[in-house]
């Protein structure tokens, strides 16, 4: 498989914004479904979807333990993602508030 198609997939997985709220959720470490959902206010089925979707394109790693399933996020550096998202974010909006300032 085309390396640059891998990239774009792992990007647009974490491009949504309920996506986007399970890695946060998940920064400080492995988290079970039954807190997941409830802490960034979706439903179940949507969670499970979102999570799914995550876990194939190598974000997420699952474990479980009896009924329990348990997610955390695979690789360190998906934080290193989200980190310069959020970085370039901040540049962004500073920009066009000084932009309209000396306007």
């Amino acid at each position: 498989m085309d390396k640059t198609y891998i990239r774009a997939e792992i990007l647009k997985a974490l491009g949504q914004p309920t996506r986007l709220k399970i890695i946060e959720f998940l920064r400080d470490g492995e988290r079970c479904v039954c807190e997941i959902f409830p802490a960034i206010s979706e439903e179940q089925s949507n969670t499970s979807r979102h999570l799914s979707l995550m876990l194939s394109s190598g974000i997420l790693s699952r474990r479980k333990e009896g009924v329990k399933i348990f997610y955390a996020v695979k690789r360190p550096e998906i934080l290193t993602i989200v980190d310069l998202a959020t970085t370039i974010m901040t540049q962004e909006i500073t920009g066009r508030h000084e932009m309209l300032l000396a306007a």
